[in-house]
């Protein structure tokens, strides 16, 4: 019987052990008589008798193989089912690892009983706290998490336990470059997310820091993408956002000089005079936490999932504002097809993803154009001027919260190498534009972007209510109305059919003309709405409007959970292209290309959903080791571990293109 049998249908899981592991534990089962079924059993290395093979019994078993055979610990310091005294009460600890010199004193404990690392996490600090063992380790066989018990309130991540040759303060106190980083990636290596590792910072640090946790972390992430920054463009550099031996005072002083240096690289993210708030003790556990996640990888998935959660809990989430999931991002970029010759923006940015992305495929196609290797997204490779000037000069984004607009500019900086078009402006209110941006505050951090925004409007108006851009996407919040009649009154979609002015109107709905009068004639349009919109009697105003105004390329459908947890309300993304007599002439009649997401996605938790691999079972990896969410928006693909790349069936972007191409649409020619 195969480990992955044994496995199915439980919360373990292999991928952190090698194959010749797993082969060499696969060749010691054997079948046993029990109760007239035939049970697999394993002769146990450590026990020295035949023992029931139940899922978490097989990754004690390969944990045990990589003790010996990779960190070399002898049989005779590993002790299995070992007695923890809680008062009267014994509880058994899965592996643990006596001290060299101390053969009744644990050195390492070793949790498996629990899949769920906050469950295991609390069952081995209190195994730890007991024993006063120095070092604790959760596995599922999928993700690990080592740990070092600096005293019973801290216990500190560190990169991996020390091999039988090592001491501790071999882990703790090694340097790293960039391409070490690299190589131990927890996101890939061991399939973490800083989304979970936030939570976990959260839960035992945070909550009782009295600080921001939105404003801190985002301090950390700022200072240690400029670290890998640094280093990724000196292959001497060492990298220096890590807990590596100093005091925890001295911690906290190299990353306030880091964050201090990134302030300086890309302004106007963190006022001049900001700090770290978090107490060095505190710090240190937080460092200790992030040091071992790279965060420049082949796209904002690592670091974006990690701001919408922030996000979510500073309350963004009640302004029907919700970031939106990189795959659908992906498709709308492939089903709008941007050039480096598109003006283009999001009017309400959130982390400014649909233009990043935009950034990521212009990249591709200008190096591809020089013969040049594609490279990733977002990365800290150097960019050539082709690329920078095209994030300075083209790409622009607005969004009305301060939070979010910092997130953006973070990424967008990066891209740009120091410059970028993010605005902090209230995209539906432009007639308070000219009063906002003559703040002296506004204007130091915005006024260059603000200045190339201003040339992009139609000679004949000058008051912010058109702009010429070619291409416009954005995911408008959904929730609340606008009730100013002040900003009501601008717009058409601000009356009703029968012109009489509405005294409230839903944001998304103002969003729709707005947008539309950001582009030039024959630009295009990718928005995301709620399904209502297409679907509701009392919308045929706005539907009228729409079709009045452009053609309809295409709508696409949603699954309800793609917004999940924040909301299941159900969408569409609409695609249209504004008339134009050369690049999108105007018929009255028309084919529309209509499409249904019919993979979820996410689950009903909101959850993702990710791709297996039909052959093993297991979770499929793209060719950087990461999970990929299982949809139909585009055509998925993975990498074997023999190399070879699989591409899945074509999706619906690849259906759109071929559906443009026969339209003979400007933008696909």
């Amino acid at each position: 019987m195969t480990i992955s049998e044994i496995l199915k249908n439980s919360s373990y899981d292999t991928s952190m052990f090698s194959d010749s592991s797993i082969k060499a534990i696969e060749e010691n089962v054997f079948m046993k008589e029990v109760r007239g079924k035939n049970v697999p059993h394993i002769s146990c290395l450590i026990r020295k008798k035949p023992i029931r093979l139940s899922p978490e019994e097989v990754i004690r078993q390969l944990y045990i193989h990589k003790l010996i055979n990779d960190y070399h610990y002898s049989e005779s310091r590993i002790s299995l089912e070992t007695p923890i005294h809680f008062g009267r009460e014994v509880k058994r600890a899965d592996i643990t690892i006596a001290d060299k010199d101390r053969p009744d004193v644990p050195y390492i404990i070793v949790e498996l009983k629990k899949p769920k690392l906050t469950d295991g996490k609390e069952q081995l600090k209190s195994y730890c706290n007991a024993t006063g063992a120095p070092i604790g380790v959760w596995t599922n066989g999928e993700q690990i998490s080592c740990y070092n018990r600096k005293d019973p309130n801290y216990f500190e991540e560190i990169r991996d336990i020390p091999t039988s040759t090592q001491k501790l303060s071999d882990i703790i106190n090694e340097q790293l470059t960039y391409e070490d980083l690299k190589r131990i990636d927890k996101i890939s290596t061991q399939k973490k997310s800083l989304r979970s590792l936030i939570k976990e910072m959260e839960d035992e640090v945070l909550a009782s820091a009295g600080v921001d946790s939105f404003e801190e972390i985002f301090k950390l992430i700022f200072a240690k993408l400029y670290d890998e920054l640094v280093c990724a463009n000196d292959s001497t550099a060492f990298l220096k956002f890590r807990n590596n031996g100093g005091t925890d005072f001295e911690i906290k002083e190299k990353i306030q000089e880091l964050f201090d240096d990134a302030k300086k690289k890309w302004e106007g993210v963190f006022a001049e005079e900001s700090r770290i708030q978090l107490s060095p003790s505190h710090l240190s556990v937080c460092v200790a936490s992030l040091q071992d996640i790279k965060l420049f990888n082949n796209n904002l998935d690592v670091v974006d999932d990690a701001f919408e959660y922030l996000m979510s809990k500073a309350q963004k989430g009640e302004k029907g504002q919700f970031f939106t999931p990189r795959y659908v991002i992906d498709m709308c970029v492939k089903m709008m097809n941007p050039t480096v010759k598109d003006k283009i923006i999001d009017t309400a940015c959130g982390s400014s993803g649909f233009t990043v992305h935009s950034i990521f495929k212009v990249w591709k196609d200008i190096r591809r154009e020089k013969g040049l290797p594609e490279g990733e997204g977002f990365t800290a490779a150097e960019r050539i001027p082709e690329e920078t000037n095209f994030v300075r000069d083209n790409v622009f984004a607005i969004d009305f919260d301060e939070k979010t607009v910092r997130v953006a500019r973070t990424l967008n900086l990066i891209a740009g190498d120091g410059q970028t078009n993010v605005l902090h402006l209230n995209t539906l209110d432009y007639s308070r534009w000219n009063e906002i941006t003559k703040q002296e505050e506004w204007n130091d951090t915005y006024n260059e972007g603000f200045k190339k925004l201003k040339k992009l409007q139609p000679k004949r108006k000058k008051d912010f209510s058109e702009f010429n851009f070619s291409l416009v996407m954005a995911n408008p919040p959904f929730a609340g109305d606008i009730k100013e009649n002040t900003i009501i009154s601008r717009y058409e979609l601000g009356k009703k059919s029968n012109g009489k002015w509405q005294n409230k109107v839903g944001r998304d709905i103002l969003f729709i003309e707005r947008n539309l009068n950001f582009l030039a004639p024959g630009g295009r349009m990718a928005i995301v709405l709620p399904q209502g919109r297409f679907n509701n009697s009392s919308d045929k105003y706005i539907r009228d409007y729409i079709a009045e105004h452009c053609r309809i390329l295409a709508v696409v459908g949603l699954h309800g959970n793609v917004f999940k947890p924040h909301t299941g309300t159900k969408t569409s993304v609409l695609f249209v292209q504004k008339w134009d007599d050369e690049k999108c002439p105007k018929k009255e009649d028309y084919p529309i290309f209509f499409a249904t997401m019919q993979k979820p996605s996410k689950d009903s938790s909101g959850d993702k959903i990710y791709l297996k691999d039909p052959e093993t079972g297991e979770n499929a990896l793209d060719e950087h080791g990461h999970l990929i969410v299982d949809h139909d928006l585009y055509q998925l693909k993975y990498m074997k571990q023999d190399g070879t790349v699989v591409e899945l069936e074509p999706g619906i972007a690849e259906a759109f293109k071929e559906f443009a191409k026969k339209e003979n649409l400007s933008f696909f020619q």
